[in-house]
């Protein structure tokens, strides 16, 4: 009578209530065998239906019996346990396959001597011989092992013979076996197992303190590489590489004299899982040889064990936290470039490679496109494909700057990655006194080519009309391409870097707060006053504003177009600043970085929005509150049925209520209704909110957040075509690298300094010096302080 047997190949795995087969080689299969077939009858059909060899291969057999309780998996050792299988399998039994671990068939080491590749064996190796891990137990039978480890105890392949006496034809003479740590092996020619002595912790032997045992398995080498370099940075030991190659791998503690070792290999050939087939985790080597500065703490591991503290950071640790870490949690010492090193590994691991970025840029792009319908991006490459420009517009945005005021400001920032470059930016500001980001741009330098391509794609989203103001420095290359690209729109200079000029120029600083004056005044008649103050004392200022520079460039009176309450490039300023660190991010995981933030002010405003209960944005109505109470005072008349003569106060004033003006100008500029307005609006019995600007209402600054900009997710989601998938983007050519260490910090613009801070020589805090120190027991590096008598 035949039966029908299922088993699966692959190998044990504990868990905390049962052994779980994992299987890794096809999936459940199934033969046909008789009732009384034999263990060497069953290995065969086994053999032929995996289609494995014999001569390469080895396999156990195994299965768990339906207990109601955990317990180890059964080894199929002999004919009887293949008969109480087949007998078992009428109940409960006939639900669970059988499990098959197949194995690589381990050959003597004394015939396999010098046939193994050690593709990252250490030199001083090449004369050592590791009889412990060379030898073969294929043929001795264990006895009384552990059932965690019977999964791995090999049967002898068919073809093996015996010699005369019993023994295997590839095994040593009985006096030669080398001791086994872990097994009783049985004698040749003797049924009597020997004694093999095991080696445990004592006095002057330690454990490495590891979860590791013989069977178990990593995904890959990679892994478990990982984790015996972690095992030895903990336990400040050291181990060699004996022989590896793709198939196997052992190792053994740097003191030869040591019984720590361990050796693993592939399951099967075509798997990549690795197994622990031998396994002594006690040392016996002197505390000589241990050692915190060891081999095993490369910046590798020390990048991806630190990692995981840069997930959902812009910053995280620089290599100095790097450096704590590694002591704190890995009882490792390693130098600053090290922990350099090991901070810019984790960093590749988390945001991708710098070269990686450009060749996935496209396929970013694509889903960006797809996610947010409207987005506009542009890739320009040269004659050999290398990247030159990046431009970006999310459509929400686009959509959104209907309900914006049609000033926007532009700058660049340079990057910091290994690729460098130049970020652009062009942003307006909405109705709450906030950045609204436009576009970016990625480009080599702030030259007139790469302005003039930026601002093409910038005109195609935004349009170029009389009502359009674009404010930005006296950069030449900037001047030049807004004249060539816009024809309708008008260019102001930022009033700050202006006034930064002239600091540093002609060196009068007390004429600043006229400066300031000048360029805030609403009316004509108040700029000339300021401007006389300045020519009295620093004619050659005053002439440079008004020739080189031209009061319609920064005067909000003189100014041709609207350019409201906005006299600097402040806005942008800020979204540098927001990106001082993802600056030195590769390209995609920097443009990752503006997505998320985007997401969150537009979810973050959309929310504000629709919490709002007056007419106008927070910021407007508190700016409109006061003029109120002052309009109390004011004695107001009426002209005719539109105008409005208002008195009191410093200025008197003429309001149009109709037309939206008055002649302090300030209703007129600003478009929010000054004093003057807010007090004829009150004798008209009109709604003050309906002279106020639209782009200030709460409806507009709704609407202009209204919609969602969604991330791109994870890689391995992405639907993109194959025709952008096979685009080619090569990095651009860089500068040869100068030497010493990467500068991060830009050098100051005219006029700007940076603030140093004062580290206290006693306590190591900032903000003070050592003299006024109040400090009694704090000290640098463990010093003790100074004004305590040691």
């Amino acid at each position: 009578m035949k039966v029908v047997l299922f088993f699966e190949a692959g190998n044990w795995e504990e868990l905390e209530d049962r052994w779980e087969f994992r299987g890794d080689l096809g999936g459940l299969k199934s033969i046909l065998v008789e009732e009384e077939i034999s263990l060497r009858g069953l290995i065969d059909k086994i053999y032929a239906k995996l289609e494995l060899s014999k001569d390469t291969m080895d396999l156990v057999l195994s299965y768990t019996p339906p207990l109601n309780k955990k317990c180890s998996p059964l080894v199929l050792k002999d004919d009887e346990d293949v008969a109480v299988l087949l007998a078992s399998r009428s109940d409960s039994t006939c639900k669970i396959p059988l499990g098959v671990t197949v194995e690589p068939t381990e050959v003597c080491a004394y015939e396999k001597s010098g046939q193994e590749s050690s593709d990252d064996t250490d030199g001083s190796h090449d004369g050592f011989r590791d009889n412990y891990f060379d030898v073969d137990y294929c043929d001795s039978e264990p006895t009384d092992v552990d059932s965690s480890r019977q999964t791995l105890l090999v049967f002898q392949n068919a073809e093996r013979t015996s010699n005369d006496n019993g023994a295997s034809a590839t095994q040593p003479a009985e006096g030669n076996l080398p001791v086994d740590p872990l097994l009783r092996v049985t004698g040749a020619g003797s049924d009597e197992p020997v004694n093999v002595p095991t080696i445990e912790a004592s006095d002057s032997t330690f454990s490495d303190g590891s979860d590791l045992h013989e069977g178990k398995y990593f995904n890959t080498k990679k892994d478990l590489k990982r984790k015996l370099s972690d095992i030895a940075m903990k336990g400040n030991f050291e181990f060699r590489t004996r022989k590896s190659n793709r198939s196997l791998w052992v190792i053994e503690c740097i003191d030869p004299n040591c019984s720590w070792r361990l050796r693993a290999s592939k399951i099967v050939p075509e798997s990549t899982k690795f197994v622990i087939r031998k396994y002594v985790g006690v040392h016996s080597c002197s505390l000589l040889n241990r050692n915190a500065n060891h081999r095993q703490a490369t910046y590798v591991v020390i990048g991806e064990q630190v990692a995981p503290q840069y997930i959902g950071v812009e910053k995280g640790p620089g290599p100095k936290g790097v450096q704590t870490f590694a002591r704190t949690e890995l009882g490792a010492q390693i130098s600053y470039y090290k922990a350099w090193r090991g901070r810019k590994h984790a960093h590749t691991l988390i945001r991708g490679s710098p070269e990686q970025s450009f060749h996935v840029l496209p396929s970013y792009f694509h889903m960006l496109e797809k996610l947010n319908p409207g987005t506009v991006t542009r890739i320009e490459v040269d004659g050999e494909s290398r990247f030159k420009y990046l431009f970006l517009a999310f459509g929400v945005a686009i959509r959104g700057f209907r309900y914006i005021r049609k000033v926007v400001g532009i700058d660049g920032t340079f990057l910091k990655g290994q690729y460098r470059g130049v970020l652009l930016v062009a942003t307006a500001q909405d109705g709450n006194g906030q950045c609204y980001p436009l576009a970016w741009g990625i480009v080599d330098s702030e030259n007139e080519d790469a302005w003039s391509w930026f601002l093409t794609q910038l005109k195609e989203i935004i349009g170029d009309t009389d009502e359009l103001a674009l404010i930005s420095d006296r950069a030449p290359s900037i001047k030049k391409a807004i004249s060539t690209v816009f024809e309708k729109a008008h260019h102001g200079a930022c009033a700050w870097h202006i006034a930064q000029n002239i600091k540093n120029n002609f060196k009068c600083a007390d004429i600043m707060g006229s400066y300031w004056s000048a360029v805030n005044a609403y009316r004509c008649e108040d700029f000339t006053g300021y401007m006389i103050e300045i020519s009295n004392r620093y004619p050659r200022v005053a002439e440079y504003l008004e020739n080189e520079v031209g009061f319609e460039k920064w005067s909000r009176c003189h100014y041709p177009g609207l350019r409201y309450n906005i006299t600097t490039t402040n806005m942008v300023e800020s979204l540098n600043s927001m990106l001082v660190n993802a600056r030195d991010f590769p390209y995609v995981a920097l443009l990752d970085v503006i997505q998320e933030k985007m997401s969150k002010w537009w979810n973050d405003r959309r929310i504000v929005a629709m919490a709002i209960t007056t007419p106008l944005t927070p910021s407007r109505e508190s700016e409109l509150r006061p003029r109120f109470a002052q309009s109390n005072g004011r004695h107001t008349s009426q002209l005719n049925p539109i105008t409005y003569h208002v008195k009191g106060g410093e200025l008197e004033g003429v309001v149009d209520i109709f037309n939206k003006t008055c002649t302090c100008k300030e209703f007129d500029i600003d478009k929010l209704p000054c004093v003057h307005a807010v007090a004829a609006a009150h004798h008209a019995q009109v709604s003050v909110y309906s002279l106020v600007s639209p782009y200030y209402t709460k409806e507009y600054y709704l609407l202009a957040y209204g919609e969602t900009i969604y991330p791109v997710g994870s890689q391995s989601q992405w639907d993109v075509p194959n025709e952008v998938v096979t685009r080619i983007v090569f990095p651009r050519e860089v500068k040869e690298k100068k030497r010493g260490r990467p500068k991060t910090l830009r050098f100051p613009s005219v006029g700007e300094f940076r603030k140093r801070k004062n580290r206290c020589g006693k306590c190591g805090a900032y903000g003070h010096y050592k003299k006024k120190c109040n400090s009694q027991t704090g000290s640098i590096e463990g010093n003790p302080p100074t004004n305590v008598p040691v």
